[in-house]
């Protein structure tokens, strides 16, 4: 049984979020102590999320949204399967790769909308029909390879005792930025503000996943358990090579020097951006400002010029505060 309450946000608050985050038709919902905010469609799907049969040999990958995740997958997925470059590159990543909880993110409201723009193009309409359906209602083959946002708190009790999960963690501030491009990017979001407004919601708790602090902090109590690798962004990029043989070794393949070079080459951004699909169709009716750069954007560590020098010390003062008593520490930061 779901063991948490699920609460409508208070309704100024809603309308708030709502007029901000245009994709949202149907509001947001908060979930138990930690308050995890969600959009309302969540509690559709709470109880068969939390019971879901998780099996043996899944290997489960799980972020805060933004987290290098998309970059995460593309490894796991390659490494468990004999390095099949040609796969990876003309299969998309949701197929490879699927959303644990992506319905939430797909109401009927919003598809609906979505179909009358296309309504002249089968293709888009087959695909929105895809997005609908949720994972439970999949029958998805072994062994499994699944993405998730939620925390640990809001998944199967069983999850790390039974198979493999691997958490990646990024610095806030980097979190942050590329969550609010995200944000800006994707019809289902459509955010309509600016960065300041967005950093005061991502301290406050209230974007979708939040709160991040808490998500993280789950994630690193966690990193003691044998099935369950903890690995921060920063080091994937920064060290891929280590990062790469550190998943290998946790997988229990055996890959050879150049195998690693091969990864850490696919893997790279530049290179990365080029050849993977994580969405078919997104360009077609994802999009909701073009301005923004894609779903694969920097993929750097810092360097983040939407901080102004004010923003950013206030920024670093409330990550040590956050921190101050936990052993958590982000590299290069």
């Amino acid at each position: 049984m779901f063991p948490y309450e699920i609460v409508p946000v208070e309704d100024a608050l809603n309308r708030q979020l709502m007029n901000d985050f245009k994709g949202e038709r149907t509001g947001f919902v908060q979930v138990g102590p930690k308050k995890w905010l969600l959009p309302a469609s969540y509690a559709d799907h709470a109880e068969k999320f939390y019971s879901y049969d998780v099996r043996s040999d899944d290997i489960w990958l799980m972020t805060f949204p933004r987290s290098g995740t998309t970059l995460c997958q593309e490894l796991v997925w390659l490494l468990n399967n004999n390095l099949d470059f040609d796969a990876a590159v003309n299969i998309a990543m949701e197929k490879r790769f699927p959303f644990f909880e992506f319905t939430i993110l797909h109401t009927e409201k919003f598809h609906a909308e979505l179909r009358e723009l296309n309504k002249n193009d089968p293709v888009v309409n087959q695909k929105l029909a895809f997005w609908r359906k949720p994972i439970y209602e999949m029958e998805l083959t072994s062994p499994r390879h699944i993405k998730t946002h939620l925390p640990f708190s809001l998944l199967p009790p069983e999850l790390s005792d039974k198979c493999k999960v691997i958490y990646i963690a990024r610095n806030p501030k980097d979190v942050a930025v590329s969550y609010y491009h995200h944000n800006r990017l994707l019809r289902v979001h459509d955010y309509q503000g600016d960065f300041p407004k967005y950093w005061k919601y991502f301290q406050d708790d209230l974007l979708v996943f939040s709160p991040y602090w808490e998500h993280i902090k789950e994630g690193w109590e966690a990193r003691h358990k044998k099935n369950v690798l903890f690995l921060f962004y920063e080091d994937l990029v920064n060290n891929m090579s280590d990062s790469v043989k550190k998943t290998a070794e946790f997988l229990g393949k055996n890959i050879t020097e150049n195998d690693v070079q091969k990864l850490c080459a696919h893997l790279n951004i530049d290179n990365f951006r080029k050849v993977v699909t994580v969405h078919e169709n997104i360009p077609i009716i994802g999009a909701a400002n073009t301005g923004e750069q894609g779903f694969l954007r920097r993929g750097k560590v810092g360097g983040n010029t939407e901080f102004t020098d004010e923003m950013n010390k206030a920024a670093n003062e409330w990550i040590k505060k956050n921190l101050s008593n936990t052993d958590l520490k982000f590299p290069c930061y």
